[in-house]
């Protein structure tokens, strides 16, 4: 662990829930005193769901399983990104940390086939992520 930044054995359960279909996404965060990657929220969203709950003030971690389909129609496919979403606002000191327990967790979580650090909606929009794919 680059960052001294823990991660909470319920991180690894959640992340499980996504491989398995169970959800489609996954919110994480620091910790209040910034010391652990902890769960905040998961559920089945569609696309403009999770933008929608993308906080505008402060960072979060999201796996997503990004279901799409390639140009040609060669049907549906998926990949799970794990992306670092810190939106503009945020302080340098948390700015930091946040970068640096990205690090930890993208080392520490099997399966991620798209990786985005994002600090506006344009970062994460449908598109985006497919040009990623």
């Amino acid at each position: 662990m680059s960052s001294g930044t823990a991660v909470e054995d319920s991180v690894f359960k959640t992340f499980q829930e996504l491989k398995t279909r169970k959800v489609n996404t996954v919110f994480y965060r620091l910790s209040d005193d910034l010391s652990t990657i902890v769960p905040d929220s998961s559920g089945t969203w569609t696309h403009d769901e999770l933008l929608e709950n993308l906080p505008q003030d402060e960072p979060r971690f999201v796996a997503y399983d990004f279901a799409f389909t390639k140009d040609g129609g060669e049907g549906k496919r998926s990949k799970i990104a794990l992306i670092s979403w810190c939106p503009e606002g945020t302080k340098i000191k948390l700015k930091m940390l946040h970068s640096s327990s990205y690090n930890t967790l993208k080392s520490q979580l099997d399966g991620v086939g798209i990786y985005v650090q994002a600090t506006d909606l344009s970062d994460v929009e449908y598109d985006e992520l497919l040009s990623r794919a």
